[in-house]
């Protein structure tokens, strides 16, 4: 969907909107559906996940039936390029079932506080959606 609303702001910057499509996302009359009222709702549910990655980027992961799964961060983790490698936690979302492994900042002020001279200096570790891995190191 974030490709979709990526495509829709190029065109809506480059070239003068001359109608709407009746059909699926508009109907006769250029009203908005149900349907593009849904895709909006996806398109924001995207945008704060992807806000979300920049926080607790996705782990690494390998899986081997000799060793089963194996966690762990790196700089570009996830796709998402930053200064800090982290540590893997499990991040529970309120309203998700289950877990996914993020990577998480161990040092400097929790994310939205950089500015704050007032902190702990253990970046999200104290974040309460997150748990550590039993049997891994805490670091």
């Amino acid at each position: 969907m974030l490709t979709i609303q990526s495509w829709l702001s190029f065109y809506s910057a480059n070239y003068a909107c001359v109608g709407k499509l009746v059909g699926r996302f508009y109907d006769e009359n250029g009203a908005p559906t149900e349907a593009l009222r849904q895709a909006e709702a996806a398109i924001e549910e995207g945008l704060k996940f992807q806000k979300g990655k920049e926080q607790f980027p996705p782990c690494n992961s390998e899986w081997s039936s000799a060793k089963g799964s194996r966690f762990w961060c790196s700089r570009q983790s996830g796709g998402v390029n930053r200064d800090w490698t982290g540590v893997p936690r499990k991040l529970y979302r309120p309203g998700s079932r289950g877990s996914h492994c993020v990577c998480v900042r161990t040092s400097g002020p929790p994310w939205g506080q950089q500015g704050s001279a007032q902190h702990s200096d253990r970046g999200d570790l104290d974040n309460p959606h997150l748990q550590e891995y039993e049997g891994c190191h805490p670091q």
